[in-house]
């Protein structure tokens, strides 16, 4: 137990500090885990979920599909060409690329809506600034609501063996995308502080074509799909996997008929890096299990489980948006996830309230800082590259107040909704 515990410190450490090698890092510390500890490959390929992986997988194909059909584009265009002012203009934009963020990687949602934003604002002689991190900080947001909008959101549904639908109605009680879209409007309010004064009239925009519909009835198939899983599969080990890697292999085979040109592209871009960081996370995790370190950090918090209910989802929350303000959230929450399940003991209704906690907290700390979620490293990039070097305070004056009030809202409806 103690070798399995310094080998994860020694992974988190290194991932921490080399964030650009993680996935070498993280496969580096499991070869270790197989060479020296009493975890062979039977018990690796067992910890990882492959139904997770290939909804991860799948979801990601048809995702640069979409963007590749344009249909976003036409969908912004059109949202700022019926817009009175620039204040509303850009708001419609941000609620637009937090709700793509529900269904598509969140990093997309900001390469995909970003280009507009910007050349808006330039058309209106006013900063972009306040407005991609808001783009950035409200994708963060939505990722959370649905079980392919972030990594974090499919650990969660791995672990509580949840589906689709579970996000929205779970055990007959709201899920968590309510709480989160609660959050939303909160946050949205913080961000309307910031472009209120801009009341300029928006210059007229030429709506952009959508180039097909193809990959927009492929991703309404797959959230279909999806959404009847559980009475397919009820244990969520194999039938939403399968339905995205089908649905994203024939994605793949209609753009390379449609367009060759991007269908290499498309190859070339996928993110297989978080694809293997993400399945050696799983791995990483089942070495713990495998171990007995999950069990006794459980039994370790077990001591404090007497305590009051809203005192310890506040820890919960509070203590995972400050930690993942500055360091990645998903072997955060992915060891988090069976330490709280276990620490509950049993109790159905507190360990919903503590794990829903738990991912809110994780996925919204994030917004805090410019390097807290790869969204926001993007937006500022993109800015860097419009001539905008944004320090740290300019960041945190929008993605603090942000943050606080979008949680606050979201965790306090969540004690008051599970608990009355």
């Amino acid at each position: 137990m103690t070798a399995a515990l310094i080998i994860f410190i020694a992974v988190y450490a290194g991932i921490v500090v080399f964030r650009r090698q993680k996935e070498v890092i993280l496969w580096a510390g499991i070869a270790v885990a197989l060479i020296f500890l009493k975890f062979g490959l039977p018990d690796l390929v067992h910890g990882i979920y492959w139904n997770i992986l290939g909804i991860f997988f799948g979801s990601l194909v048809l995702a640069e599909l979409f963007v590749v059909s344009r249909i976003p584009e036409t969908v912004s265009d059109y949202l700022i060409d019926k817009s009175p002012n620039m204040a509303i203009a850009f708001i419609s934009v941000i609620a637009f690329t937090s709700f793509l963020s529900m269904f598509i990687e969140n990093i997309a949602t900001v390469l995909i809506v970003a280009p507009v934003a910007i050349e808006l604002a330039r058309k209106a002689d006013v900063s972009p600034v306040p407005v991609m991190i808001g783009l950035a900080v409200s994708s963060n947001l939505q990722g959370t609501a649905t079980l392919i909008g972030d990594p974090p959101s499919m650990i969660l549904a791995a672990e509580m063996k949840m589906n689709f639908v579970d996000f929205f109605f779970y055990r007959g009680q709201p899920g968590i995308f309510w709480f989160v879209e609660l959050g939303a409007v909160a946050g949205f309010l913080v961000i309307y502080l910031f472009l209120r004064r801009m009341k300029t009239k928006v210059a007229r925009v030429e709506v952009t074509r959508p180039r097909s519909l193809v990959p927009l009835f492929l991703f309404i198939g797959m959230v279909v799909f999806l959404s009847i899983a559980s009475f397919v599969d009820p244990d969520s080990s194999w039938f939403g996997g399968t339905v995205c890697l089908l649905l994203g292999a024939f994605g793949m085979f209609w753009l390379h008929r449609f367009d060759r040109l991007e269908f290499d592209r498309v190859w070339r871009r996928f993110d297989w890096r978080t694809l293997i960081f993400l399945a050696g996370v799983f791995a990483l995790v089942a070495m713990l299990v495998e171990q007995g370190v999950i069990d006794a950090l459980a039994a370790k918090l077990g001591l404090v489980r007497e305590a009051n209910t809203f005192v310890l989802l506040s820890l919960i929350v509070w203590f995972s948006v400050l930690f993942s303000a500055f360091i990645d959230n998903v072997p955060y929450i992915t060891v988090m996830l069976p330490i709280v399940q276990g620490f509950t003991a049993g109790d159905q209704k507190l360990q919903t309230i503590l794990v829903f906690g738990l991912l809110i907290g994780s996925c919204l700390g994030g917004n805090i800082t410019p390097i807290g979620a790869s969204a926001n490293i993007v937006a500022m990039g993109l800015l860097r590259r419009e001539g905008y070097d944004i320090s740290f305070p300019t960041f945190m004056k929008i993605g603090i107040p942000f943050t606080l009030a979008a949680t606050a809202a979201s965790y306090i409806a969540l004690y008051i909704v599970y608990m009355h």
